[in-house]
């Protein structure tokens, strides 16, 4: 289960993105996971903020763009990288890629060029995204 690398790897660039915003925030920055845990059977436990990670990969999909961020597919490419690790099964992925498209969607349906509202929207999913992405990795690793 290559999970939580992925999860570190999303992590360290919200860290990056966060620095760049905030200075304060570089020097909580997470450390490099350790081997992560087998789990036998059943979701794993970090099921529902795993699909909290992937909606808030696809706001800041559509956000960052919006807002002249001149970041292509980055955050396209590490739902990607988060689909290969985790993407078990056909329902699984399903269920991550429809999470990553209601966080995309719902801010397309209401933000049509960047506003300070906006901006305060990418520094939160920045937040939360690196917060859920340490909290997995340093409770589910070694």
């Amino acid at each position: 289960m290559r999970t939580l690398s992925a999860i570190a790897a999303i992590a360290l660039l919200a860290s990056a993105q966060l620095s760049a915003q905030s200075p304060a925030y570089a020097q909580r920055a997470a450390e490099p996971p350790a081997a992560p845990p087998q789990i036998q059977g059943g979701p794993a436990p970090f099921e529902p903020d795993l699909m909290r990670l992937a909606e808030i990969l696809g706001a800041l999909q559509y956000l960052r763009t919006l807002c002249g961020a001149n970041e292509g597919q980055k955050w396209r490419e590490q739902m990607q990288a988060l689909l290969d690790a985790e993407a078990t099964t056909a329902d699984r992925k399903n269920r991550m890629v429809t999470s990553f498209n209601r966080g995309y969607r719902s801010f397309q349906q209401s933000y049509r060029t960047c506003t300070p509202a906006a901006n305060v929207a990418v520094r939160r999913y920045l937040e939360e995204g690196s917060k859920i992405s340490r909290e997995i990795t340093a409770r589910y690793t070694n």
